[in-house]
C-alpha cells in the first residue's frame, strides 16, 4: 500500500483511511466520497487513502493491510467509514455487523485512532456499547451522526471536521469548533462523538 507523498510529512499532518461499503467492489465508480477526499487533500493538504469494501472479509482484510503493511499507520489519525447501517451496526453485503463483532475483529489495533461514520448509517450507541468499543479496540473516540439521509451527504461536514485536526488535536476542542463553525449542520445531522 502506498503512502500518500503529495506533501512533504510534517508532525502536524492529518491521514485519513476512508473504507466505503459499496454493492461490488469490482464496479469502479468515483463517488462523492472519493471527490471530497481529493478537495480536502488539493484545498487543505489532508492525505488519505479511500478504498472499497463489499464484504466483512473485505472491511478486515482493508484494515489488517493497513495495520500490519502499512509502516505510515501512525501517521493515520481518522479512520473513516462510509457503509449503511443502523444504530449500533454496519451492513455489508446484506449481512448486519454489531459494533461489538468489528471490535473484537481490532482488538488492540486502533490505539489512538478516531474512527468516524458518514450518515450513510445512524450512529446511536448506548454508553456501554461505545464504552466497550473504546476499550477493546484502543481508539480515542468514536463519531458519526444521529441522522441519516439519502438527500443530505455528511460529506461537507465530515470534510470541516477532518480539516480541524490540522489544528490542533484536542478532540473535545475539535467538536466544539465544528459546532461553533457549522451549528446549523451539527443541528440538522445530529453530529455525535463517544469518547
Amino acid at each position: 500500500m502506498n503512502h500518500p507523498n503529495n506533501l512533504p510529512n510534517k508532525e502536524s499532518e492529518t491521514f485519513i483511511f476512508c473504507l466505503e461499503g459499496v454493492p461490488d467492489i469490482e464496479v469502479i465508480t468515483t463517488t462523492e466520497v472519493v471527490k471530497n477526499l481529493e478537495k480536502l487533500a488539493f484545498e487543505q493538504g489532508i492525505s488519505s487513502i479511500h478504498k472499497t469494501c463489499d464484504t466483512i472479509e473485505g472491511l478486515e482484510e482493508s484494515l489488517n493491510a493497513l495495520l500490519f503493511e502499512d509502516h505510515n499507520f501512525k501517521d493515520y489519525e481518522i479512520i473513516y467509514l462510509v457503509m449503511p447501517g443502523e444504530r449500533n451496526t454496519i451492513c455489508l453485503h446484506d449481512y448486519y455487523y454489531s459494533l461489538e463483532e468489528i471490535a473484537e475483529l481490532f482488538e488492540g489495533k486502533m490505539k489512538g485512532k478516531i474512527l468516524h461514520f458518514a450518515n450513510a448509517k445512524v450512529l446511536d450507541l448506548s454508553q456501554e456499547e461505545a464504552q466497550y468499543f473504546l476499550d477493546i479496540t484502543g481508539a480515542r473516540a468514536i463519531s458519526g451522526y444521529g441522522v441519516s439521509s439519502a438527500k443530505l451527504t455528511s460529506c461537507a461536514l465530515d470534510k470541516a471536521f477532518f480539516s480541524l485536526f490540522e489544528e490542533q488535536d484536542n478532540v473535545i476542542e475539535i467538536v466544539a469548533e465544528l459546532h461553533e463553525k457549522h451549528f446549523a449542520a451539527c443541528q440538522f445531522l445530529d453530529f455525535r462523538l463517544y469518547y
